[in-house]
């Protein structure tokens, strides 16, 4: 699956757009999660158990996205995005969307 935040694939040429596609995941912070980051806050720097729950997201919201574009029949998804969103302390919600569409090589 060719996933671009473009509206355009370089070397390829939409010939159907589909739909609009979405993957959504709901993460939350463990309290050892919470205890590790904190400790870390301490001394400043990169919170790497954070960074490790958000890139856990993101992946896991862009897959469910490509998921529902195969459903769909896409072969490619564009103009992709990601969106955050706190629904209650430390329960984040994230989403990934974009245009599911067919593409052929030129």
């Amino acid at each position: 699956m060719l996933v671009s935040t473009t509206n355009d694939i370089a070397g390829h040429r939409i010939v159907r757009h589909l739909a609009l596609v979405r993957g959504i995941t709901v993460r939350s912070r463990s309290v050892i999660g919470n205890f590790a980051g904190g400790i870390q806050s301490l001394f400043g720097g990169k919170l790497s158990v954070y960074v490790q729950l958000a890139e856990t997201a993101r992946q896991e919201a862009l897959d469910h996205m490509i998921e529902h574009a195969t459903a769909a029949g896409a072969n490619a998804v564009i103009g992709m995005r990601y969106d955050a969103n706190e629904i209650m302390d430390g329960i984040t919600e994230v989403l990934a969307y974009g245009t599911a569409v067919v593409v052929e090589a030129e």
